[in-house]
C-alpha cells in the first residue's frame, strides 16, 4: 500500500507529521534524562526539593509529548476523513458515469459493501497508518544514536535485535495478508450472494427452492467466517511475537546494565537511562505492527476502491485517446500527462470537464436540427478479447422514433450504454453537431436524456417523491398531471394515502407493469428531448405491454426516442429502424423499406412468426 498512497497533499501531511515526530522523540529524550536523573539522585539521598528544576523539565517534556501526539492524531484524522470524502466522492462520480454497466460488471453486493464499510475501513488504515509509518521511521533512530553516546553494548544490543523484530513482522504481515486477501473475497462473494438472494427470495419461494439456497448462503457465510478466524489467528501471533521479541530484547539490555552495575563498571544514572528508553526504542514498531493488522480490512478496501477507480479510469483514457480528433494534434508531452494523470485512481480530475465542446451545461440542447454522428463505434470490453459491437457508423437527426432491433446478443444494449455515456467505445469517433466528442458522457448530453431501463429502480420513499425524483421542485399538480399520464391514477387513488403512500423497498409493492409506469411518469415529468429505452417491456406479459404502449407512444412525441427491444410490433411505430447482428448493424431503413429488402429484418419477423406458432 506504501505504492499506493499517492493522495492529495500527503507529502505536506508526511511533512508535518515528520517534525512533529521528530519535536515529540526529543520530548521522549528529556522525560528519560529527568526521570532517571531524579531517580539516581533521590537514590544518593537527594532531597526531592533539590530535584524541582528536573521534575519540572519532566513534566514539560511529558506534556509536550501529549500535546504533539494529540496534534498529530487530529492532523492525521482530518486528512484521512478529507481524503475518504474525495475518493467516495470520485467512485460515485464513476458510477454515475457508467452506471448499470459498471454496477453489472462489480455486483451490486460489492458495491454497496465498499460505498458503505469500505471507506470507514479505509480512513482508519489512513489515518493510523501515517502517523504509525513516520514515527517507526523516525523515532527508533533518534533513540538509537542517543542510547549510542550513553552505551555502546546496550546500543549494539538494540541494533542487532531490530532487524529480527523487523524480520518477524514482515514474515507474518505477509501471511495475514494472504489471509486478508481470502477473507475479503470471501467478504466480497458473500456480500453479492446475499443481496441476490434477497431480489430473487420472491422467485424462490414460489420455485420451491428456497431451503436449497438457505444452504448455499450458510456455506458461503461459514467459508468467511473459516476465513476470518484464520485471519485473526494469524493477527493474534503476530501481537505475541512482537510482545516476545520486545520484552526479550529490554531484557538483555536489562541483564547486560545490571551486570555492569554490580561490577562497578556502569553508573546508576546513566544505566537508567537506557532502560527507560529501550521500551520507547521497541515502541513505534509493536504499534505499527498491531496497527497494521488492526487496520488490514481497511488497507483492502482502500486497494479494492483504487482498483474499482482504476478500471473506470481506463475507459476514460481510452475515449480520451481515441476519440478526440481536436486533442490528437497536441503535444506528446500533454498526451504523456494526460495518459497519467488519468490513471491515477486518486487524481481528482474529471477529463470529461473544461472542455470547450457543445455538450457543455447550460449551452446546448437537442432540437430538430440536431445531429449526431457514430462513425466506426467499436466496444471492446478487455483488449485482446472479442469485440461486443464493431464498425457502427449511424447518423441521428432531429426528433425521431428510432428502432434498434435484434435477436438477444446482438449488441442492442451495448449501442444504448454508448448512447447514454455509460460505456465508452474502445474505436470509431463521435460527432455532435459538428464537434467531435471523447464520449456521451458528458454533463451537457446527460442533462437531456431520459432513461428507462428493464426494471426501473424504486426508491424507498413515497410515490409522489419516486415520481418526482429528478424534478424534487415540481409542484403537486404537475405531479399529478404526470402520474394521470402514465397511467398511475387509479393505482394511486387505491393506495392507502394516495400518491403519499410509501413503495419500494419497505413500502407498497407495485406489480412490473406499474413499476414501468412509475419510471413514465418520471419521464412525463422531466419532459427531456432525448428518450433511451432499454428493453422495457422485456420482462412483461403481452397484455401489459400492450397497455403500456398505449401509454408510452404519446409520450414519444416531439422527442428523439431511441428504443431497444426484440419485439417487432413497436416497429411500426417507428420512424427508423436499425438492425443489429452479432455486433453489426445488418439493417437501417423504415419498416417498409427493410421489408423490401427481404433481408436481416425479415428474417427476424419470420422467426417471430414461427415461434408463435
Amino acid at each position: 500500500m506504501g505504492k499506493g498512497l499517492r493522495f492529495r497533499g500527503i507529502r505536506q501531511i508526511q511533512m508535518i507529521i515528520a517534525i512533529l515526530t521528530v519535536i515529540q522523540s526529543g520530548s521522549i529524550l528529556y522525560m528519560a534524562m529527568g526521570l532517571a536523573k531524579v531517580i539516581s539522585q533521590l537514590f544518593a539521598g537527594s532531597s526531592l526539593q533539590e530535584q524541582s528544576g528536573w521534575i519540572s523539565i519532566f513534566l514539560a517534556a511529558f506534556a509536550i509529548r501529549q500535546l504533539t501526539n494529540v496534534l498529530i492524531q487530529r492532523i492525521s484524522y482530518r486528512y484521512a476523513e478529507k481524503t475518504g470524502r474525495e475518493l467516495r466522492r470520485t467512485l460515485m462520480e464513476k458510477l454515475f458515469r457508467f452506471g448499470p454497466r459498471l454496477a453489472k460488471s462489480e455486483g451490486t453486493g460489492n458495491l454497496v459493501t465498499l460505498v458503505l464499510d469500505g471507506f470507514s475501513q479505509f480512513r482508519t488504515f489512513l489515518e493510523l497508518f501515517i502517523p504509525r509509518m513516520m514515527s517507526t521511521a523516525i523515532t527508533p533512530v533518534i533513540v538509537w544514536v542517543f542510547i549510542l553516546v550513553h552505551d555502546r553494548i546496550a546500543a549494539l544490543i538494540l541494533a542487532v535485535t531490530m532487524p529480527i523484530l523487523i524480520a518477524f513482522m514482515i514474515l507474518l504481515g505477509l501471511a495475514a495478508k494472504l489471509q486478508m486477501d481470502r477473507q475479503w473475497e470471501s467478504y466480497r462473494v458473500l456480500s453479492n450472494h446475499f443481496v441476490d438472494s434477497l431480489r430473487g427470495l420472491e422467485t424462490l419461494k414460489m420455485l420451491g427452492l428456497s431451503k436449497r439456497h438457505s444452504e448455499s448462503i450458510e456455506r458461503v457465510s461459514d467459508s468467511y467466517r473459516s476465513a476470518t478466524m484464520k485471519t485473526l489467528r494469524v493477527a493474534f501471533l503476530s501481537s505475541f511475537a512482537l510482545d516476545f521479541f520486545t520484552m526479550l530484547s529490554v531484557a538483555s539490555v536489562a541483564v547486560s546494565l545490571g551486570l555492569r552495575l554490580i561490577n562497578g563498571t556502569m553508573l546508576l544514572e546513566p544505566a537508567l537511562l537506557v532502560l527507560i528508553l529501550a521500551p520507547e526504542y521497541f515502541l513505534p514498531v509493536r504499534m505499527m505492527g498491531a496497527d497494521y493488522h488492526a487496520t488490514l480490512k481497511g488497507k483492502e478496501a482502500g486497494k479494492a476502491i483504487q482498483d474499482l477507480i482504476a478500471e473506470a479510469s481506463k475507459q476514460d483514457l481510452s475515449g480520451e485517446g481515441k476519440l478526440i480528433a481536436a486533442e490528437a494534434t497536441g503535444s506528446d508531452d500533454r498526451k504523456r500527462d494526460q495518459s497519467t494523470s488519468a490513471l491515477s485512481p486518486f487524481n481528482m480530475t474529471d477529463h470529461s470537464k473544461g472542455r470547450d465542446d457543445i455538450a457543455s451545461a447550460g449551452k446546448w440542447s437537442w432540437h430538430d436540427h440536431s445531429v449526431l454522428k457514430l462513425s466506426s463505434i467499436g466496444v471492446k470490453h478487455q483488449e485482446e478479447g472479442p469485440a461486443s459491437m464493431e464498425d457502427i457508423t449511424v447518423e441521428i437527426r432531429g426528433m425521431k422514433r428510432i428502432g434498434v432491433i435484434g435477436s438477444s446478443g446482438a449488441g442492442k444494449s451495448t449501442l444504448i450504454d454508448v448512447l447514454g455515456g455509460f460505456l465508452h467505445p474502445t474505436s470509431g469517433t463521435i460527432e455532435l453537431d459538428g464537434k467531435s466528442l471523447a464520449t456521451l458522457g458528458v454533463e451537457g448530453w446527460r442533462e437531456q436524456i431520459t432513461y428507462i431501463p428493464q426494471q426501473p429502480y424504486l426508491f424507498s420513499s413515497t410515490l409522489k417523491e419516486n415520481v418526482s425524483f429528478y424534478q424534487p421542485a415540481a409542484s403537486d399538480q404537475e405531479i399529478q398531471t404526470a402520474i394521470q399520464n402514465a397511467g398511475l391514477a387509479e393505482v394511486a387513488k387505491n393506495l392507502p394515502e394516495g400518491f403519499n403512500t410509501p413503495i419500494g423497498g419497505g413500502g407498497r409493492r407495485l406489480s412490473g407493469g406499474q413499476e414501468q409506469r412509475v419510471a413514465l411518469a418520471r419521464a412525463f415529468l422531466g419532459n427531456r428531448p432525448i428518450m433511451l429505452l432499454d428493453e422495457p417491456t422485456a420482462h412483461l406479459d403481452v397484455e401489459t405491454e400492450y397497455e403500456l404502449k398505449e401509454t408510452m407512444l404519446p409520450l414519444f412525441q416531439d422527442k428523439l426516442v431511441i428504443l431497444a427491444t426484440h419485439r417487432l410490433h413497436w416497429m411500426l411505430d417507428m420512424d427508423l429502424i436499425i438492425v443489429m447482428s452479432q455486433g453489426r448493424v445488418a439493417e437501417i431503413g423504415t419498416h417498409e423499406e427493410l421489408l423490401e429488402k427481404k433481408g436481416a429484418y425479415m428474417q427476424l419477423i419470420r422467426a417471430q412468426e414461427e415461434g408463435w406458432t
